[in-house]
């Protein structure tokens, strides 16, 4: 008897589902195209399918039709995005995504030291990597439950405990997590829903997915219930800043996915770990998280390629901590304090990647200061960053001016076009699901709006949809302000884009008729 049969099939069943739930590291060619196990890993190459049909012969008299082209290039620049990282540091807990057992997820303590007067047990298990003053976590996964124990609820928790012989303080500054689906309606969720590709929104309450929607709330600076607003950290021992379920009772199939992310500061060094146990409706115990801070790793997933290898590329997912929280930049002509309309048509980057700068050479990928052997060397896809631009424009020219703001999910590639690829038919994939706020754009007077907030929702390859428009009298200047964090439920790299918008041909003169014109009517 196969004993492993009844888990392959239910695989089989979850791994549809899987991608939507991740959305943090895809199987993605050079051009974008999602390949079947998508879970795993970015790719440079697109894979065949072992399980497709040959295709049959065409007879050898017969003259194939021309296709229809699959893509298409709008000419334009494609410029390095000005500004940089921070140099915050961020626990990036995403590896595994898909966890299958307890233990430690990731912990910066110092695995040779003690706890409450006890050795931690498993010294490889720790990178010894204390925080200090700012520093965030971003933690991302998915449980698939076990059909032999259907009421079984995955919990995460985050603990922490001074570095030192003093206690500490510890604020939060922004909070939140959400759930994939809720079991509970006291729940926070986030279903992935089937919204439009535009959706004008008050900043939060318009979402599809748990990371789009703690994106969005963290933009607002908001603190979900769960998480509290500070911590008291008595030296010497283990305390739980937060443990949230990731329950599957109930749901067909056995799948959820949590979002977690936090903005912290400290008044002196602390250690962080991610921990996950199996359990009930009621959280583990402080003894319970001590015990597995005092264990082993959970198991992680998908060896990276070394960096520096040509071809194919696997990033896999982050376990480590990379320095950067928050991208500043201000975008404006090369050698000018502002961006002229005549610039356009012109993109810049957003989470521009190793193989994936779109012919750019710019890598905004944030580095990892200590990270897990086996996972990704540096934080791909810049998942929970914040990226804060302003864009200076000026009509230095000596017609009026109309320019649309967009954001958009062109063909993944590092090989410079002349411009931009994207698909000439809506692909399947969805490549962005987040809010992006925007401040400066004209209202339908023409008159300049505060922020607002659109929430997007992009396929493979897709232009636009405009966040709106700008006009400009000769002479004119306007500030525009572009703030987002790059969502857990995306797959980079987007643009951020201005095109021109073509003035409207301009109206005729009446003509004086000799003869009476007829009445369309019968």
């Amino acid at each position: 008897m196969n004993l492993q049969a009844p888990r392959n099939r239910r695989l089989q069943r979850l791994s549809p589902l899987l991608p939507a739930l991740a959305g943090v590291v895809l199987v993605l060619s050079a051009g974008g195209r999602a390949a079947a196990d998508s879970m795993a890993t970015l790719a440079a190459k697109p894979l065949a399918n072992p399980l497709a049909k040959p295709a049959a012969a065409a007879p050898a008299t017969a003259q194939a039709p021309a296709s229809a082209p699959t893509t298409v290039l709008r000419p334009q620049q494609v410029r390095p995005l000005p500004g940089t990282l921070d140099q915050v540091p961020v626990i990036n807990d995403n590896n595994p995504e898909l966890i299958t057992a307890p233990g430690i997820l990731l912990s910066t303590f110092d695995g040779a030291a003690t706890l409450g007067g006890q050795p931690l047990g498993v010294p490889a298990a720790h990178l010894n990597r204390p925080l200090k003053g700012r520093f965030d976590l971003f933690s991302h996964h998915v449980y698939a439950g076990r059909p032999e124990t259907v009421d079984s609820t995955l919990w995460l928790a985050v603990v922490a405990a001074p570095s030192g012989s003093r206690p500490v303080r510890l604020q939060l500054i922004s909070g939140s997590t959400a759930l994939s689906q809720a079991t509970d309606p006291k729940q926070a969720d986030a279903p992935f829903l089937p919204l439009p590709a535009l959706v004008p929104h008050d900043g939060t309450s318009a979402f599809s997915g748990p990371g789009s929607r703690v994106a969005a709330e963290l933009l607002q600076q908001r603190r979900s219930p769960e998480i509290p607003a500070q911590w008291q950290l008595p030296a010497g021992e283990l305390t739980t800043l937060v443990a949230v379920p990731i329950p599957v009772r109930g749901l067909d199939p056995l799948l959820n996915g949590r979002n977690l992310q936090l903005r912290l500061v400290s008044d002196g060094p602390v250690q962080v770990a991610t921990l996950a146990a199996l359990g009930g409706d009621q959280p583990p115990s402080a003894a319970t998280w001590l015990e597995l801070l005092r264990g082993g790793l959970s198991p992680k997933e998908h060896q990276p390629t070394p960096r520096g290898t040509k071809g194919r590329m696997i990033y896999s997912r982050v376990s480590g901590v990379q320095l950067g929280s928050r991208w500043t930049g201000t975008i404006t002509d090369p050698g000018s304090p502002v961006l002229s309309v005549r610039s356009a048509p012109v993109s810049w980057p957003i989470a521009g990647l190793e193989l994936g700068t779109l012919g750019t050479g710019q890598v905004q990928t944030a580095e990892l200061d200590a990270f897990y052997p086996g996972t990704a060397w540096a934080a791909h896809g810049n998942y929970g960053v914040e990226y804060h631009l302003r864009l200076p424009l000026r009509n230095d020219s000596t017609e009026t001016s109309v320019l649309a703001l967009a954001l958009e999910s062109p063909r993944k590639t590092d090989k410079p076009l002349g411009g931009l690829s994207f698909n000439a038919t809506e692909a399947r994939p969805v490549m962005f699901r987040g809010t992006v706020e925007v401040s400066g754009l004209d209202d339908p007077q023409g008159r300049r709006m505060g922020r607002r907030w659109f929430h997007l929702v992009q396929r493979q390859g897709q232009q636009g949809p405009e966040l709106g428009r700008v006009r400009l009298q000769p002479g004119e200047q306007r500030e525009l302000r572009v703030r987002l964090i790059y969502p857990a439920d995306a797959t980079p790299p987007q643009v951020l884009t201005l095109l021109p918008v073509p003035a409207p041909p301009a109206a005729t003169s009446a003509v004086k008729q000799s003869e009476p014109v007829p009445s369309c009517r019968p």
